[in-house]
């Protein structure tokens, strides 16, 4: 509804950009208009702030920033004039109007079927400017309940930092210019004829606040059902957006609706908000819970899309391994072969039985390289052990060269699972050094020529850095031409590269959550050991295929169920939950006699932790179980 955009027209010469010495300057000018103004402007992103700042110094005919604080002041009441043009309201009744139709006749309409009919509707317009998204909420609400319903329901917080812009909000008196956009027929309903003036029904009006509020400085309003804040956060740094968002998260209520505009998305912060339509950027609210445990739920549950996605998520894992560009194998602490990609199968000619194997017993352990000796040097130097240069013979005479690595692979812990060993094919690269060694013979027969040929060039260079110079002449004309045609284009352009470094950071992100996720499901896999995760209530939160193959209850039968109700051949009431949930116990081990799965007699070793939350407290109890033979 709203965008906050400005550009700075630029100078006519490239000496009036600020230079890194200005830069100081310019965060000592937001600090001064923070501390004594009350407006933080430190979470906007710099470049596009500092072409606002510098289009309304260069009116003031005042090029550095330390003289403009000076003149700020002597002169405070320049400081409103400053303010306008930073924030720069751009707002209209029913702006994008497929989008607000949409919100009306779905969004809305959900929200008042899934409340009692007397309980009360919160909407809040963060970044109001002046009004008319506000008044446009007020009138899809009463469009939605009725014009009685909705003053007894209905309030809507409409909020900015523009009190000027609020001022003119507060009044609710528009042109008929400003309410073109707005449709006859609900024109005529909700405002109120006053000259050449329209104004909103008082009545209706009453179930609106407005009021000055910072997104970044000042609590969010809380148990909302919709926040709305259109072509607000593009403006703020990603560290900026993802603390708004955080607000806007613990300000909705349960299964709340949230708004944005045409040029914002949420996609780096799935964890808050899930997309409802993201053609009209609608988000609804979600529950603190990671994609994992969310997809995991909903497979539960029988969604089919859910199912496959976990299906593409393990699928992606194996083929980004099989795919890989250079020939790799894995080795197991037992000394098997655990994993080959298609490139190691194809030179080495395993096949699948052969996976599992000793390697041994595999031609590749000892051709092209005897890989014995490296895997123990690599296992006792917890280190990279490379061999170069292996030469490889075919039996038509044909030789190949490789680069062998062999790589310790561990948990985080430092315990030793395996080895990676890969195969690099640098035959082609040593054939080039060899060509190059050639060649560079060939030129050093040729010097004399060369020298003569560059004797040359350096006369045709004289020639030609005598009309680069011309050239120069005339480009910096041209570029003061084309610099006046970016003053007049860099306005339009601003707001879609801010948009497109949004979405650049957000995909970044978005890879990296990816990343975390696959290797934090891939550690917790490869566990040998039965972990076990119970929170406060003793509910269980993991159960890893360890645990699933010595108890006999499978993860997704547990899962959330309490530990002490769990029928497994484990005295569970002997452990001391009690004394780690009450922070009398740090660490212990205790070794148990029990009975696994198969009703064997065994010795269970187990190891309890707390489970410590983000701030540090306790929010549960990690046991790591191993069998152990009577």
């Amino acid at each position: 509804m709203r965008s906050r955009s400005a550009t700075l027209a630029r100078g006519p010469a490239r000496r009036d950009k600020p230079s890194a010495i200005t830069e100081p300057k310019f965060e000592a000018l937001l600090d001064h208009l923070r501390s004594n103004r009350g407006f933080d402007f430190t979470g906007y992103k710099r470049s596009g702030l500092m072409r606002r700042v510098l289009k309304h110094m260069q009116a003031a005919r005042i090029q550095d920033f330390g003289d403009y604080l000076d003149y700020l002041e002597v002169h405070p009441e320049e400081f409103t004039q400053l303010f306008n043009t930073i924030l720069i309201n751009v707002t209209a009744f029913f702006r994008d109007e497929a989008a607000w139709d949409y919100l009306g006749r779905e969004v809305l309409a959900r929200i008042v079927a899934g409340k009692p009919a007397d309980d009360p509707i919160r909407i809040w317009s963060a970044g109001c400017a002046s009004g008319e998204e506000a008044y446009t909420l007020a009138i899809l609400a009463s469009e939605a309940l009725g014009p009685k319903a909705f003053q007894q329901r209905v309030k809507i917080y409409a909020t900015d930092v523009d009190e000027e812009a609020l001022a003119k909000a507060r009044q609710g008196c528009y042109n008929v210019k400003e309410l073109q956009s707005m449709p006859a027929g609900l024109r005529d309903r909700y405002f109120e004829e006053c000259g050449d003036r329209y104004v909103f029904r008082n009545e209706l009006r009453r179930s609106i606040i407005f009021g000055r509020h910072d997104l970044v400085q000042d609590a969010p309003i809380s148990h909302l059902d919709l926040l709305v804040c259109r072509n607000t956060l593009m403006y703020f740094n990603a560290e900026t957006q993802a603390r708004i968002l955080a607000r806007f998260h613990f300000a909705l209520g349960e299964s709340g609706f949230l708004f944005l505009g045409k040029a914002e998305m949420v996609i780096a912060h799935a964890s808050l908000f899930s997309p409802v339509d993201l053609k009209h950027r609608i988000f609804v609210k979600m529950p603190r819970s990671n994609y994992r445990e969310r997809l995991l739920a909903l497979a539960q549950a029988g969604d089919a899309e859910a199912v496959n996605h976990l299906g593409r998520h393990v699928r992606l894992r194996e083929v980004s391994f099989d795919g890989g560009v250079v020939a790799q194998v894995v080795v197991d602490l037992n000394g098997n072969l655990a994993l080959a990609n298609e490139r190691a199968r194809a030179l080495f000619s395993l096949s699948p039985k052969d996976v599992g194997r000793p390697l041994q017993d595999l031609e590749l352990c000892y051709r092209p390289a005897e890989l014995r000796s490296p895997i123990e040097q690599a296992y006792a130097e917890r280190r990279a052990v490379k061999l170069t240069g292996i030469e490889r013979r075919f039996p038509g005479g044909d030789i190949q060269y490789l680069d062998v690595q062999v790589l310790p692979l561990g948990e985080n812990g430092g315990n030793l699972l395996g080895v990676s060993i890969t195969f690099d094919d640098v035959t082609h690269l040593l054939r080039l050094q060899a060509d190059l060694q050639r060649a560079t013979h060939e030129l050093g027969t040729s010097y004399e020529e060369l020298q003569s040929t560059h004797e040359e060039l350096e006369t045709t260079n004289e020639e030609l850095q005598s009309t680069n110079e011309e050239l120069e002449t005339t480009n910096e004309e041209l570029q003061s031409t084309n610099e006046e045609l970016e003053t007049m284009n860099e306005e339009l352009q601003s707001t879609n590269e801010e948009l497109q470094t949004t979405n650049d950071e957000l995909h970044g992100r978005g890879a990296e959550l990816h990343k975390v996720n696959a290797f934090l499901r891939s550690i917790l896999a490869s566990l040998r050991s039965a972990v076990v995760v119970v929170d406060r209530q003793l509910s269980v939160q993991i159960w890893n295929h360890r645990a699933e193959d010595l108890w006999g209850l499978r993860a997704d039968e547990v899962h959330e169920r309490s530990l002490l109700t769990l029928d497994i051949g484990l005295p569970i009431d002997r452990l001391p939950l009690a004394a780690f949930l009450a922070g009398k116990a740090e660490y212990e081990e205790i070794v148990l006699a029990a009975t696994d799965r198969r009703g064997r007699a065994i010795h269970c070793h187990i190891t309890c932790t707390p489970f410590l939350g983000p701030e540090g407290d306790r929010v549960g109890v990690i046991l790591v179980m191993e069998e152990t033979r009577p």
